[in-house]
């Protein structure tokens, strides 16, 4: 796995803090089958770190993001939520991917996914554009669980339309449809 490890707010990154990122990053990568790039911004405050793991792949993007006083814990979390989203969405993404063509491929299939599931840890406003991916409810609703959102913006696969699914205050999730 490619690591690039970066600093915001005046965070200086160490080789230390560099090393400890991409050594922690080892164990996301035995989940997948092909070479994958990760980025990891540390950000420093006042009185906490924040830490954001982004791994992007052809059809997902994984992400995590998670504030600590320690930067090596956060660093921590951070990668222990990815691999808790990986694991937890593995097959359904698996699942999905199967459907197109060629997209199977992604991760390892030896991997003991009920051995891991009893592993799980549970646990500022800004611009951005995007570009709308055709796919079904079940895509867009493992999408944003894999990106840590509570909505996530698509065109649906059906209707050809865009959609918004979100997670209500209750679990549940929702579905809006524009016209």
């Amino acid at each position: 796995m490619l690591v690039e490890v970066r600093g915001k707010n005046g965070f200086k990154v160490t080789d230390a803090i560099e090393s400890y990122a991409k050594d922690k990053l080892s164990k996301v990568e035995r989940y997948f089958k092909e070479e994958l790039d990760a980025f990891v911004v540390c950000k420093t405050y006042k009185d906490h770190h924040r830490v954001e793991v982004t791994i992007p792949t052809k059809y997902y993007t994984m992400r995590a993001e998670v504030k600590e006083e320690d930067m090596y814990a956060a660093i921590d979390l951070a990668i222990d939520k990815l691999e808790s989203q990986i694991r937890k969405n593995k097959t359904k993404i698996t699942r999905s991917l199967q459907k197109k063509e060629g997209t199977a491929e992604i991760f390892h299939d030896e991997i003991d996914l009920e051995a891991l599931e009893r592993e799980l840890v549970k646990t500022p406003v800004k611009r951005k554009q995007i570009r709308l991916e055709k796919m079904t409810t079940d895509e867009a609703i493992t999408a944003m669980e894999m990106l840590g959102h509570d909505f996530f913006l698509y065109k649906d696969d059906e209707s050809n339309r865009t959609a918004l699914v979100y997670l209500r205050d209750d679990g549940k999730y929702a579905l809006i449809e524009t016209e």
